[in-house]
């Protein structure tokens, strides 16, 4: 049995098609059109407006109106209708027939009723006309010669909703009719876990969001290309710079490109190419920022000076802000490249809250990082932090459930540039001194730490626990994932299970959950097949 029944009623021209259509298209619902019944009761029935009305006079007569319920619910039986299908029924016109729904389907029925002035339906049925399906009157005036369409309005009586679509768009009936059903929820359901970076970035983010992403129905990545997510592969590592990392471990997910993104169209189609990303999967929000070959070139000097990676980014966000006019700012809805993966993320979203699905936002770079909270100027061109990831996705903070920060065992900065420096680190040291305290081989670490999007030697340095402390002060963390743990002990790089790591390294995760006030719930022991050990207990 349906789990919902909506009633439609109103004059001709007053919406409820529409409302009808829109409902279905936003929320999936089902639709019961009484027209569509004539057509099994009687399968001569002409779809013109006057033979309708009669056909409807005359059932009503015959069944007191209780017709329109008896073909509801054998399309109720008939259909191959889910409990959790709401249905909406297209059109009632008498008291009769609402009262007989009521008595079958009890407190399942909301009755909605649409309202607009005379003046108003006039005119719409005069463009009404001019399409095709039912055979029109010539004019609303003998629409409304029908005793029964005559006393349409008088059910506004009864009804539980009534709406004035001339003082609204359809899209705002649409709102207010979905908010009476209930079908926006009732408040925020906790079903977003968030992971950032916890320092400067290359922490390994993309590693430990393709390990979580089998899990969720939706993958949201924000950010710009300036950052790029490695997760291992054979016969050779993945690289994502637009796309989030678990698109490939999770071959079904949604993939959103938030609205405070920025994309390099010709490398985001080639990254969809390389991945055989399927179009249908991914949506580009209309308000993402497009990255122009002159913001590349306008970031050349930010590479001499602060170590920056050049893409373009901070370049195409300062434009943004800059040159509010038209014209002068290209974004993804004007992108002809980008057409075919337009959509608003904010409805993707809510479509999926409302399914009660779950959604992993994978943010970029590091805390350290943050245009608001990092060293500046040795900062990229956004705030990194959880609540900056959720601005630039279009979700609200309440929706967060877990909150995850990657950190390493040694930060890192990418290379400093000749005659200038990619910001301060508090102690600083060599990868032959990490080298030597792992017990790796001399160079290894050398050849492995370069940048994923510019190939630069990474700087390196002592842990900084005051900088984790104040990772975690802005940005509330649940849970912790280390990552290169290889880097305190090398045999470290064969453990697949927690109490198979050296001492040293158990005692280094219990001083970070100390001073993060939050578990080390995910370790990486090196970058390889089964690499991750996860103790979460979600």
């Amino acid at each position: 049995m349906f789990k919902q029944v909506v009633v439609l009623s109103g004059r001709v021209c007053s919406g409820k098609t529409t409302l009808a259509e829109l409902l279905k298209e936003r929320f999936g619902t089902i639709i019961f059109r009484t027209r569509d019944h004539f057509q099994k009761l009687d399968p001569k029935t002409e779809f013109a407006r006057d033979k309708m009305q009669k056909l409807g006079e005359r059932l009503d007569k015959k069944t007191q109106g209780r017709w329109v319920c008896d073909g509801l619910t054998k399309f109720d039986m008939t259909e191959n209708n889910s409990d959790n299908n709401i249905v909406i029924v297209d059109a009632i016109r008498i008291r009769n027939q609402v009262i007989a729904i009521r008595k079958s389907y009890k407190d399942k029925v909301v009755h909605i009723h649409l309202n607009a002035p005379l003046s108003e339906l006039v005119q719409r049925y005069k463009k009404k006309k001019k399409r095709k399906g039912i055979k029109e009157l010539k004019s609303y005036r003998l629409v409304q010669l029908d005793p029964t369409e005559a006393k349409v309005k008088k059910l506004e009586d009864i009804a539980d909703v009534v709406i004035d679509t001339k003082r609204c768009t359809k899209q705002d009936v649409t709102v207010k009719a979905a908010s009476h059903l209930g079908l926006y929820g009732r408040g925020s359901v906790r079903l977003v876990d968030v992971l950032v970076g916890g320092q400067y970035g290359s922490e390994g983010k993309g590693n430990i969001s393709s390990y979580l992403a089998r899990e969720y129905d939706i993958l949201v990545r924000v950010g710009g290309p300036n950052a790029g997510h490695k997760v291992y592969a054979e016969p050779k590592p993945h690289t994502f710079h637009h796309l989030p990392s678990g698109c490939l471990s999770a071959p079904v997910a949604k993939i959103l490109i938030g609205p405070g993104a920025t994309i390099y169209p010709p490398d985001f189609l080639d990254e969809i190419n390389r991945f055989e990303i399927n179009y249908k999967r991914v949506s580009v929000d209309p308000q993402v920022m497009i990255i122009s070959k002159k913001d590349k070139n306008d970031e050349r000097r930010l590479v001499s000076t602060i170590g920056s990676t050049g893409q373009g980014v901070g370049a195409a966000n300062a434009r943004r802000i800059r040159h509010r006019q038209p014209g002068k700012v290209k974004l993804a809805k004007d992108c002809r490249d980008l057409r075919l993966f337009i959509r608003d993320t904010c409805e993707v979203l809510e479509k999926a809250f409302q399914k009660q699905q779950k959604v992993f936002l994978e943010g970029t770079q590091g805390t350290g990082l943050s245009l608001y909270h990092g060293h500046y100027p040795h900062v990229t061109s956004r705030d990194t932090t959880v609540a900056g990831c959720l601005a630039e996705a279009g979700i609200s903070p309440s929706r967060t459930r877990k909150i995850i920060i990657v950190c390493r065992t040694y930060p890192i900065r990418v290379e400093s540039p000749k005659g200038g420096t990619s910001g301060p680190m508090s102690r600083e040291i060599t990868w032959q001194e990490v080298e030597k305290r792992s017990r790796y081989g001399r160079g290894i670490l050398t050849r492995n730490e370069r940048t994923s999007t510019t190939n630069r030697l990474r700087r390196v340095g002592e842990f900084e626990w005051t900088w984790l402390r104040k990772a975690c002060s802005l940005n509330a963390p649940t849970d912790i994932a280390l990552t290169f743990v290889d880097y305190i002990s090398k045999q470290n790089d064969k453990a697949r299970r927690f109490e198979r790591l050296d001492e040293k390294t158990l005692r280094f995760i219990e001083e970070i959950e100390r001073v993060a006030a939050a578990p080390v719930s995910l370790i990486s022991t090196g970058f390889e097949y089964r690499n991750i050990i996860d103790r979460r207990a979600w």
